[in-house]
């Protein structure tokens, strides 16, 4: 049996390589604190750094918020449960024609590893709707789902494309997930940012926004729709389906208008902005949707502002030309 931690998985924008600096410069500026709410979390990785506080997650995207609820719920589990499960899809299964092999067969998988991911995912969540698995160990499934067929699947990180006449991998391996031990009551959300804050409060809220116009529901489109498994049409040469509702503002024009609403609706000590310095030096797609002196501006109308930098080598759905990229942090303390 393989296991797996929250980090194994390709994402863009991770900050699992930063966790260090981004970790020192909270513990510097806001001290000793209970509560960490990170409500543009994506996969978790800075959530990660913070499992000994009371964690409140929050993401637009279902299967990020499923990884979530896999690493940071304090529901009671069956580890021995999960893993037979696991046994059980690791194991050989009998091709069937599904939902993946009629959509999905010779893009991103192949035909066999189609067949497999429908039946897994099928049989999750007849097991959830029967009661024998339980809303956390479903979540464990679907995610180690998720990060087994990443890892094999035809793309460059990310499913804006696939590369036509690759050679397929016939088969994956599911890990089981081992989240860490003793978690406080933690809080997990799958909703708009903007609203939730409205209705929860942290000593320090972390925002991780999209910095510019590529939309993480495109870039995810089908992990999204393997954890949703609602089945939608899909089309195009990329095979997405409608993700009109998971469309970020804060990847438009309206950015910045979206961020000043944001930030005068939270209820905290602190507030800590990670916002890459992309700027105006990529295309118009990779350059960032705020400004800084927007930035600047809508925090010193909150409180006291600090900026801080790191050098950043950003993973990106492309080659960049662009050397010295920093990720900074903006750190306000709240009047």
């Amino acid at each position: 049996m393989f296991y797996t931690k929250i980090n194994n998985r390709r994402y863009l924008g991770n900050k699992y390589r930063i966790l260090t600096f981004i970790k020192q410069i909270i513990s510097e500026n806001c001290g000793d604190f209970e509560s960490f709410a990170d409500i543009f979390a994506g996969t978790g990785a800075v959530s990660s750094a913070y499992t000994d506080k009371i964690l409140y997650t929050n993401d637009i995207l279902y299967s990020n918020y499923l990884c979530h609820l896999t690493w940071f719920s304090d529901e009671v589990f069956d580890i021995s449960k999960v893993a037979n499960y696991i046994n059980l899809y690791n194991s050989e299964i009998p091709f069937e024609e599904n939902y993946m092999t009629q959509n999905f067969s010779g893009t991103y998988f192949s035909d066999k590893v189609c067949s497999k991911i429908g039946f897994i995912r099928e049989n999750i969540e007849n097991e959830s709707r029967s009661g024998k698995i339980n809303i956390r160990e479903r979540a464990m499934l679907i995610t180690s789902l998720l990060y087994g067929i990443d890892k094999i699947a035809n793309t460059c990180g990310h499913y804006d494309a696939y590369r036509k006449n690759a050679e397929l991998p016939e088969s994956f391996t599911m890990c089981v997930p081992e989240p860490n031990a003793n978690l406080k009551h933690n809080h997990c959300f799958n909703e708009d940012t903007n609203e939730l804050v409205k209705k929860i409060s942290a000593d320090v809220v972390y925002i991780d926004p999209p910095y510019n116009s590529r939309q993480y529901c495109d870039a995810y489109h089908l992990i999204e729709n393997i954890a949703r498994w609602e089945k939608p049409e899909v089309f195009g040469v990329a095979k997405k389906m409608d993700r009109t509702a998971l469309k970020s503002r804060y990847c438009t024009r309206e950015a910045p208008a979206a961020f000043e609403d944001l930030i005068k609706n939270i209820t905290a000590k602190y507030i800590v902005v990670s916002y890459n310095n992309m700027a105006k030096k990529g295309n118009d797609r990779s350059n960032a949707r705020i400004s800084d002196s927007q930035i600047l501006e809508t925090l010193e109308n909150k409180g006291d502002v600090n900026t801080f930098s790191q050098p950043l080598k950003a993973f990106t759905t492309g080659k960049s030309e662009h050397s010295d990229n920093e990720e900074r942090l903006f750190i306000c303390k709240v009047k």
